[in-house]
């Protein structure tokens, strides 16, 4: 499949990523989504890229649609569990993990250290 200008764009961000670009990042996958709403990778890196800046509730709000349009999402499902424990969200942390178990044990495992490191403090 040849990549257009929302792969591009989501690329672009995945690469500024990888050097904590964050802002840059959030502006590369904010024009994906733009280019094709339908994306969930799109809205996961946008949400990740903002959770990196501190920005928790638009977090959430871009790993929810990654959500809506693939539900059973690994990485945005362990990603909007680690934004409800940022947030001390921890009941709605502990609810996403029990989505996420049956879908990637690696993904859950490390939700369920970061909820019980929370959980300690």
């Amino acid at each position: 499949v040849p990549a257009g200008p929302a792969e591009s764009r989501f690329n672009h961000g995945q690469a500024l990523a990888r050097q904590n670009d964050w802002a840059g990042a959030e502006g590369a996958y904010r024009d994906a989504a733009r280019l094709r709403p339908e994306f969930p990778e799109a809205w996961n890196g946008l949400g990740y890229a903002l959770r990196k800046q501190g920005r928790l509730d638009e977090a959430v709000k871009a790993y929810r649609e990654a959500l809506r349009l693939r539900p059973k999402y690994p990485q945005a499902l362990e990603y909007l569990g680690q934004a409800y424990v940022q947030l001390g969200r921890i009941k709605e942390a502990r609810d996403v993990l029990a989505r996420l178990r049956p879908l990637d044990r690696e993904e859950a495992a490390e939700l369920a250290r970061a909820i019980a490191k929370a959980a300690r403090r």
